[in-house]
């Protein structure tokens, strides 16, 4: 029975499955778009939505909210500055007015190799 484990464990052990994660995120908000795997693209869409909603919400603080909110993204993301700024200066300010769904998964079909559950993720414009 599989009661109350949360997570995708993707094929992967711990260290493995934390890479990935860190770099299909990373990836997703360079690109702002990414074409994987239907599991890969369910296992962080949720994280990718709250640091997006973590970014977003530090606006209104103090400045040592702000401080705290970029070292929180920054450690999930592993300590890459340049997509922690991307990320609280260009992304987040465009949904200031949306509650939420920042994300779009559309269906691509299925890959020719080994016919896994294609999908695009993307941000959603306003």
């Amino acid at each position: 029975m599989r009661h109350r484990v949360a997570g995708y464990k993707l094929g992967r052990q711990k260290d493995q499955r934390t890479a990935l994660r860190r770099n299909l995120m990373r990836q997703f908000f360079t690109h702002e778009k990414i074409q994987t795997t239907r599991a890969k693209a369910a296992a962080i869409r949720g994280e990718a939505e709250r640091l997006i909603t973590v970014a977003r919400n530090s606006a209104k603080g103090s400045e040592i909210q702000k401080v705290n909110a970029r070292r929180l993204v920054a450690a999930r993301l592993g300590n890459d500055p340049v997509v922690v700024k991307k990320l609280f200066d260009d992304i987040a300010p465009r949904f200031t007015n949306r509650p939420g769904g920042y994300t779009r998964v559309l269906k691509m079909g299925v890959r020719q190799g080994d016919a896994s559950d294609m999908v695009l993720m993307e941000l959603v414009e306003e």
